[in-house]
């Protein structure tokens, strides 16, 4: 499979289709990046690296961190971290209040800001130095000592971020809030804060690609039943209210940030890291998505 000529071929088709959308202005810093920027890195299970494009330029990963955080609290809890958290698709807006409070303070999926604000809230309870410790985690399955949180978007958020407060002050009245709630706000904008570039950020999925196992940590990061589940939730969860589109056209687990960043895998095959600023109505990136779509086709494989 020469996967170089595959993302060649794809890159190319989805600028001549001259996509557009729009870059997240609710977060001011993200509505400074270059639109334009488009990059693809696709890395196998032996660790070879096919890019093209701007994929070796860092970009904000936004809720694709949700994933990292997720991993770093799944076996820790094991079966309580489901009675605080469903793993339903949403169908709302990923900053939805309103279905946090029909739902009685049981956030609808991990995803959702409510219900990653609940995963950071279990990680706090479980590490000393957490937002120090989240790089470190990822840095690791990375391979190198790649993650970098931008002061300025973290600032840029936290100054925005009344409606995260509000959800968490939410959680907290429900009883689903162990930590105080400030604490709590600052390891969530620093992870949502962290800066990659495509071929960084595929690494850090790479385990999920493959049972579990990372070759660049050398080490069992989930075991396979627990990377399955992960890879579950990113395919019904993955893309905010979008997620069904994304499994119909795609047919892969992944996960999306509004930095325009989408990592997806393929189990037993490759993970791949997608950039594009530009995103469509529900928060993702127009280019990412087609591109994923189209590799895809050209695979002629996905999980179904």
């Amino acid at each position: 499979m020469d996967y170089q000529e595959i993302i060649e071929e794809v890159y190319h088709q989805v600028q001549n289709l001259n996509l557009k959308g729009n870059v997240a202005t609710y977060i001011p810093e993200l509505a400074e990046v270059d639109p334009k920027q488009f990059g693809i890195a696709l890395v196998d299970l032996k660790g070879n690296v096919y890019g093209v494009g701007d994929y070796q330029v860092p970009f904000s990963i936004q809720s694709i961190s949700k994933v990292h955080t997720l991993t770093m609290v799944f076996h820790k809890f094991d079966t309580q971290l489901w009675y605080r958290v469903n793993v339903e698709p949403s169908g709302n807006p990923f900053n939805s209040i309103a279905q946090l409070e029909y739902e009685k303070g049981i956030p609808r999926n991990l995803f959702i800001n409510s219900g990653a604000l609940v995963i950071t809230d279990a990680l706090c309870s479980k590490f000393e130095r957490p937002t120090e410790q989240i790089s470190d985690f990822i840095n690791e399955i990375s391979g190198k000592n790649c993650v970098n949180i931008n002061q300025q978007v973290k600032n840029s958020e936290k100054s925005h971020g009344e409606r995260n407060t509000a959800l968490a002050y939410f959680l907290k009245s429900y009883k689903n809030f162990d930590n105080p709630v400030e604490e709590v706000l600052d390891v969530y904008f620093s992870h949502c804060a962290i800066e990659m570039n495509c071929v960084d950020l595929a690494k850090s999925f790479s385990f999920l690609a493959n049972d579990g196992f990372s070759i660049f940590a050398n080490r069992q990061i989930l075991s396979e039943s627990h990377a399955r589940r992960v890879n579950a939730i990113m395919l019904t969860c993955g893309f905010y209210d979008e997620a069904g589109e994304f499994a119909y056209r795609v047919g892969m687990p992944g996960k999306s940030g509004v930095g325009g960043g989408v990592a997806a895998v393929m189990p037993h095959k490759f993970s791949i890291a997608v950039w594009s600023p530009e995103l469509n109505e529900k928060g993702n990136s127009v280019k990412a998505i087609k591109a994923l779509e189209l590799l895809t086709d050209k695979l002629s494989f996905s999980l179904f």
